[in-house]
């Protein structure tokens, strides 16, 4: 009799084991499921606010593309203005790469200028759809234009500032013109990445060949090429 019971009481303790590991298997499971929900939701609500409008997009939209429930936008998100803030977070996270992990620092500044612009423009054509949601919306909402000079445009240039800074031919700018050549930088690429080939309609080659010009003529300007 007492060797049935302690057989009993072994197996009821696999079984506690065996309950208790599965558990805690399940839970990266979880984890990995909401994050895949997270970012299908934000794909979707991208794609939608791009292609008709942010305030004539519906949850229930939404959800229906990414493949989930409407519930867990606002589980999630809180509604369609949590959607906006976390696609700002989400391309914050994308942009946070290094620079030295997409492109190897070219040998002079002036060169290193050029490989910039021209990234700069790919950058923005290949956001189109994030700034086709978010222009709009800074005009309307400046609280939504805020956040994007701080957390993307800022942000961006300060990093294009602290690579530029590297090269010896900077020691003679002075922090304004630094600032001014890591802005430009900028203001091309959203030009001849966003403004021209996808508000304009002009050939997103053409455009990019434009912007290379232009930034081929910016440096060699007596004011610039004297330090670069």
């Amino acid at each position: 009799m007492d060797r049935i019971t302690r057989r009993k009481g072994q197996a009821k303790g696999r079984l506690k084991l065996g309950l208790a590991g599965s558990g805690n298997g399940t839970r990266p499971k979880r984890t990995r499921d909401r994050v895949a929900k997270k970012q299908a939701l934000i794909r979707a609500a991208l794609g939608l606010f791009a292609s008709k409008g942010y305030e004539v997009t519906t949850t229930r939209e939404i959800a229906a593309s990414a493949g989930c429930a409407e519930g867990l936008i606002h589980r999630y998100f809180k509604g369609k203005a949590g959607l906006l803030a976390a696609m700002i977070e989400h391309r914050v996270s994308k942009e946070g790469l290094d620079f030295s992990q997409q492109l190897r620092p070219a040998s002079t500044l002036a060169d290193e200028f050029l490989q910039l612009v021209d990234r700069e423009v790919e950058r923005m054509w290949e956001n189109r759809d994030f700034l086709r949601v978010f222009i709009p919306r800074a005009i309307v909402d400046p609280s939504v234009g805020s956040v994007m000079n701080k957390t993307l445009i800022s942000a961006r240039a300060k990093t294009i500032s602290e690579r530029l800074k590297s090269y010896e031919s900077c020691v003679s700018l002075t922090q304004d013109s630094l600032e001014a050549l890591a802005q430009a930088v900028g203001m091309l690429g959203l030009v001849f990445g966003f403004v021209r080939p996808v508000l304009l309609g002009h050939e997103f080659p053409g455009a990019k060949k434009m912007a290379a010009t232009v930034a081929r003529i910016l440096i060699a300007n007596p004011a610039v090429s004297s330090v670069i």
